[in-house]
């Protein structure tokens, strides 16, 4: 069966989507700082821990457009030049003072705008050396395993639909321009396939299909994703999410949880269509941010999966009126974008 382009193509920015309304909807719950009432579900109201506007993104969305650009460009993002192109778009995104940033990122990145390692535009090189500070960054604090990786991996998944093994070889690199922990890695490689797969199918594939594109020693890390054991906690042990894996898991969570209220809601004759409507994308956001912790981030991660199914008409028309963000750009300049990344 050929691939229907049209429809990649609408997942692909459904991906995209996904990733920026999750945040926004995230964001006004972030650890708390605004009461989330389950009665009446996430609204993007802006506010959070960076004051943001209604429908405004964070840093979530902000880092995946230094690499969505890159992609866009035409440039391919595991180059030594689209390396260098996506590490500089993270520096220039930290000069221009974002209203939050992660603490990992923020040791990272800046130290090298104080050391100026960087000046306006692409810097050749610059790429070897952010890996190499957050090399010495993990060798002195050990802790370098968050989720600010996996934030914002989705545009990744989305460069080289037709090859998994690039696609997880980029996402491992770029994970590791600012997350040298294994872990952070893995879970790049994992929801970066779990995308890729069902934006090219149009069926929910799970981050489990990726297990075997990490290392043979690496899969025990996740024997907790092959056995399913990682669902005895319940939501209350995936509150903890500013771990990578732990944030892997909760968005795993919210996005079997749209589409087994998705199923419930059709009979046996829709089932094949089930899930590829608003109230799943409403149902999977919900679910995320409820957790609690870093909402805006859990959300956006799962966002980009559960648009990677819906496609764009799956995505609330009234969260997609009003998402925005930096640099500048609303749900039609993402939805360009990632016809710009097909295309390249």
């Amino acid at each position: 069966m050929g691939v229907n382009v049209e429809k990649v193509l609408d997942r692909a920015a459904g991906t995209l989507l996904g990733t920026a309304c999750g945040d926004a909807l995230g964001v006004p719950y972030e650890f708390g700082s605004a009461p989330y009432d389950p009665r009446q579900g996430p609204e993007p109201i802006g506010g959070g821990l960076g004051d943001y506007a209604p429908g405004e993104w964070s840093d979530d969305t902000q880092m995946a457009m230094c690499i969505a650009r890159v992609a866009a460009s035409g440039v391919s993002i595991d180059s030594p030049e689209g390396l260098d192109a996506i590490a500089s778009g993270f520096l220039e995104w930290m000069a221009g003072d974002p209203a939050d940033v992660g603490n990992q990122t923020r040791a990272l990145l800046t130290p090298m705008l104080a050391d100026q390692e960087w000046t306006e535009g692409a810097v050749a090189g610059i790429a070897a050396r952010m890996t190499q500070r957050a090399r010495a960054l993990h060798e002195s604090t050990g802790h370098t395993a968050g989720n600010g990786a996996l934030m914002r991996t989705a545009p990744v998944a989305l460069a080289f639909l037709d090859d998994r093994e690039r696609t997880a070889k980029a996402a491992r690199r770029i994970a590791e321009l600012t997350h040298t922990d294994a872990l952070a890695g893995d879970s790049c490689v994992l929801w970066c396939e779990a995308i890729r797969t069902t934006v090219l199918t149009g069926e929910l594939v799970g981050p489990e299909a990726g297990l075997d594109l990490l290392p043979a020693p690496r899969c025990e890390a996740w024997a907790a994703l092959a056995d399913g054991s990682w669902r005895d906690g319940g939501p209350a042990a995936l509150r903890g999410n500013g771990f990578t894996v732990t944030a892997l898991y909760a968005a795993l969570h919210a996005v079997e949880q749209a589409a087994e209220q998705a199923i419930e809601q059709v009979d046996d004759r829709d089932r094949e269509h089930a899930g590829a409507s608003e109230d799943t994308f409403r149902a999977g956001i919900t679910t995320a941010v409820a957790i609690g912790g870093d909402t805006d981030t859990v959300a956006a991660i799962a966002g980009a999966l559960l648009g990677a199914r819906v496609g764009v008409a799956g995505v609330p028309a009234a969260w997609r009126r009003v998402v925005h963000g930096w640099p500048g750009m609303d749900a039609e300049d993402l939805t360009r974008m990632a016809g710009k990344i097909l295309r390249a």
